[in-house]
């Protein structure tokens, strides 16, 4: 008999990994602090119309990898039938060996569907049928799949104007027994060069309740916005860079800078800078005060086909690790909150994997008393969320840093299909650490090492946010 590909076994290649795997790993809830998820479709209970509507709309990743085999757009986002997009799909994946996607897509038909067949153009029309079937019933709706995969808590990503509609509702309903926590996320903030940062200003004071015509008013309610997500279960915060911002600045120099940005006068890229230090630096006193975590994603350039941004607009797959250097700019950032006594929890993702030892010794300088791993670097993050990713990422933060107190994997996904991930993730690290037990670079104890790896998959990531 044929061993199917995702078997009990799969990426555990040696006993230990295995025992760790089964025996500590593989039961622990899910905790995905960083997500992309809509709340809309929690609080709905949303039904998925077919596997197109579930698995291909809205995946960047998917997106990529058909227009890289030549597909027509049409096919991938446009208006072409839901059929015809996944027999495209189905067509192609076996085109993907190598690549992440062929690993989830295999993982995801078992754990959702419990099809443990090769995707491909001779058994799509098949898959297609049986996956649509499983689909009408309420096992695989948006808290469905929240409870089959016991997924303890999932945070969102949220606009600091957003009225959090949705989350209230999630809140309020008995049968949701996931923690669904938004995340304040003010890049749009931050972005004092855009041309709608006047109009977003005046939302923000609408919904704040504060007349904003100085920086001043515009920080105040930035914090009255903090306040208002702090009581609907907020406990991160979450902001997005190309390059980090760092230039010394002042409350003077910020406040000038956001008048001549309402009146419409061009600012230059080092005004930009100075507005943006000065603002982050502010926000993290403010998370600080309030007990949240600050998230930094930085080294994403985005939306470099324009012929494409025009078509199809932001977050639709044109976006590029950006190579730059900030050892300087985040130990200044971190070294200003520090001095103040003001630095937050924090946690530091980069998308250039070549700045991973350089995080780890930075984090190093910051770490604080009573709180384990208090700033974190971050998982293998968007192109990095794969196989040889995440190891490049365990071993720096092990090797240089400590292991022990990490906060472990998260989805940043806009799909429900993206929880196995959490699987990915745990056979992996369990992978490692078992490879370390048969090479004799930890004990063969696996009680002993098991407590790390369940810290790692969820222990540390329940202390470290506090949502409940």
């Amino acid at each position: 008999m044929t061993t199917p590909f995702i078997h009990d076994d799969w990426l555990l290649l040696n006993k230990s990994a295995q025992t760790l795997y089964h025996d500590y790993a593989k039961a622990m809830p899910i905790y995905d602090f960083h997500s992309h998820l809509n709340p809309e479709e929690i609080s709905t209970n949303k039904s998925f119309r077919n596997m197109t509507d579930l698995a291909l709309s809205g995946d960047h990743y998917k997106w990529r990898a058909l227009r890289w085999l030549g597909i027509e757009e049409d096919l991938i986002t446009g208006d072409a039938p839901d059929k015809d997009k996944f027999m495209v799909w189905a067509r192609s994946v076996p085109e993907m060996l190598g690549n992440p996607l062929y690993h989830w897509t295999h993982l995801e038909l078992l754990r959702y569907f419990g099809i443990d067949e090769l995707l491909s153009a001779e058994n799509a029309e098949s898959v297609w049928e049986r996956c649509n079937e499983q689909l009408q019933g309420d096992g695989l709706t948006t808290q469905g799949i929240l409870k089959r995969f016991n997924v303890e808590v999932v945070c969102t990503t949220d606009d600091p104007i957003d009225s959090l509609e949705h989350h209230i509702r999630i809140k309020a309903d008995s049968e949701v027994n996931t923690a669904v926590a938004p995340t304040f996320r003010p890049d749009r903030v931050l972005d004092i060069r855009n041309e709608q940062f006047g109009g977003y200003v005046r939302q923000l004071s609408e919904v704040s309740g504060i007349e904003i015509s100085s920086y001043v008013q515009f920080m105040e309610a930035v914090a009255a916005r903090m306040d208002y997500f702090h009581k609907h279960g907020c406990r991160l915060s979450d902001q997005g860079f190309g390059e980090l911002p760092y230039a010394h600045s002042t409350e003077h120099e910020a406040a000038y800078i956001f008048a001549r940005a309402l009146k419409r006068e061009p600012l230059s890229n080092a005004e930009e800078q100075k507005f943006q230090s000065f603002t982050l630096l502010q926000l993290g006193r403010l998370y600080h005060e309030r007990g949240w975590s600050m998230q930094l994603h930085i080294g994403a350039l985005r939306n470099n086909n324009s012929r494409m941004f025009a078509r199809k607009g932001r977050d639709s797959g044109y976006d590029s690790i950006l190579d730059f250097n900030m050892a300087r700019e985040l130990n200044s950032l971190l070294n200003e909150l520090d001095q103040s006594g003001q630095l937050p929890q924090t946690i530091v993702y980069t998308l250039n994997p070549s700045q991973y030892e350089m995080i780890a010794t930075t984090i190093g300088n910051f770490q604080g008393t009573g709180v384990k791993g208090k700033v974190q670097m971050g998982s293998g993050w968007w192109f990095h969320d794969q196989k040889e990713g995440m190891l490049q990422q365990l071993k720096a933060l092990s090797s240089i840093g400590l292991i022990s107190p990490f906060v472990g994997m998260l989805t940043d996904s806009r799909s429900f299909l993206s929880f196995t991930r959490h699987e990915y993730f745990r056979r992996i690290l369990c992978n490692l650490f078992g490879t370390w037990i048969e090479e004799g670079d930890l004990p063969r104890d696996y009680a002993y090492v098991g407590r790390t790896v369940q810290n790692i998959c969820y222990n540390n990531a329940h202390a470290y946010f506090g949502i409940k």
